[in-house]
């Protein structure tokens, strides 16, 4: 649903999935966006990590799978995230996660949309690989940042939700979003002030010591720190 969560996520798979081109587009991409999307049609396979700017007027041939992180906000742009596969005669498959406070957006696009849905069993055996993410953060405050700005943002988008009667910000699981994140700390902002998260363990690091692996950008942090100090 957001830039930073693009950014965050894609970063994360190009580390976590080996062997298969991993790339990310979004709307600040000005200037790179035309780049990467024919970059991303010449290639045999790969993942494309977007926000809703490739949700339409876009063809990529041979796409076999729309796998939709967040519900739209709108439910018009559902259907069109669905339209990236199964073009021209192909066969594509498209799926939406949604929590069990959400599941009342199916009966909704199934009337607003009139396009039904089937559920998806939970997959058995999947890997867990929030501790890889987790220790990657640890080990570059850009990987780090890139995870709070992306908790924050996803708040955010959730709050503007269309379909707010579905979608309740007051009814959301900070912890486990936070955990789903691989934060490690809770950021502040306005949406959890005064608001205690038992369930959340922050890692027990003094987050100010985490340097960039980029030595031009720990310089010039430090170099900030300083001038604070």
């Amino acid at each position: 649903s957001t830039c930073a969560c693009v950014e965050y996520y894609g970063k994360a798979l190009e580390s976590l999935i080996k062997q298969v081109k991993i790339m990310s587009i979004h709307g600040k991409m000005k200037h790179k966006r035309n780049k990467i999307f024919t970059e991303f049609r010449k290639l045999p396979g790969g993942i494309l990590v977007c926000t809703d700017v490739m949700a339409r007027g876009i063809d990529i041939p041979e796409v076999h799978w729309v796998l939709q992180y967040d519900p739209p906000s709108s439910a018009s742009a559902f259907v069109h995230r669905c339209g990236r596969t199964a073009r021209i005669g192909h066969v594509g498959s498209a799926l939406v996660l949604l929590l069990p406070m959400e599941e009342s957006y199916i009966n909704f696009l199934s009337i607003n949309q009139k396009c039904p849905m089937q559920e998806m069993k939970p997959q058995a055996n999947v890997l867990d690989l929030l501790p890889k993410l987790k220790s990657m953060a640890l080990a570059d405050r850009a990987v780090f940042e890139k995870g709070m700005k992306a908790f924050v943002s996803y708040v955010q988008a959730y709050a503007k939700h269309e379909c707010n009667l579905i979608f309740r910000i007051k009814d959301l699981d900070f912890a486990s979003l936070a955990k789903g994140f691989a934060l490690l700390k809770m950021p502040k902002m306005p949406e959890l002030r005064g608001k205690h998260f038992p369930d959340f363990t922050p890692v027990a690091v003094n987050t100010d010591s985490i340097s960039f692996k980029d030595k031009n950008r720990e310089k010039q942090r430090q170099k900030q720190l300083e001038q604070q100090r």
